[in-house]
């Protein structure tokens, strides 16, 4: 059974920073991506990474300020985001593709999803 476990959401003053951590199980999996949607609005890329190469990929509003990274010994996906801004406030979704693609930015190519957590940024 595949599982994709996230944690590391919070609440945070713009300007700061928070890691986020997904923890995959059951499967492997060809890439894994970040997501969010704010309300009212429709879920978006954020980040993602090849499982085989870690060559990464990064939504231009995110580029700079978020790193996704990866460690198999622990099946684990990170997103570490800095210089966080209200804009950034949304539930953050982690998910897993399981295709060899030219790029993992469309979330309809994700077939296992997280349950979200919510990251809030303050102003």
């Amino acid at each position: 059974q595949v599982q994709l476990v996230e944690s590391g959401g919070g609440l945070v003053q713009a300007g700061g920073s928070l890691r986020l951590s997904c923890k995959a199980s059951g499967r492997t999996f060809s890439a894994m991506g970040w997501f969010r949607q704010a309300p009212g609005k429709e879920r978006e890329f954020v980040a993602a990474i090849k499982w085989s190469d870690a060559n990464t990929y990064y939504a231009d509003s995110v580029k700079g300020r978020f790193t996704i990274s990866r460690d198999n010994a622990k099946n684990t996906v990170y997103l570490q985001m800095n210089s966080l801004k209200p804009e950034d406030t949304a539930i953050y979704y982690c998910a897993a593709d399981t295709f060899y693609r030219h790029t993992y930015t469309s979330r309809y190519d994700y077939v296992y999803w997280g349950q979200g957590t919510q990251v809030t940024v303050s102003s």
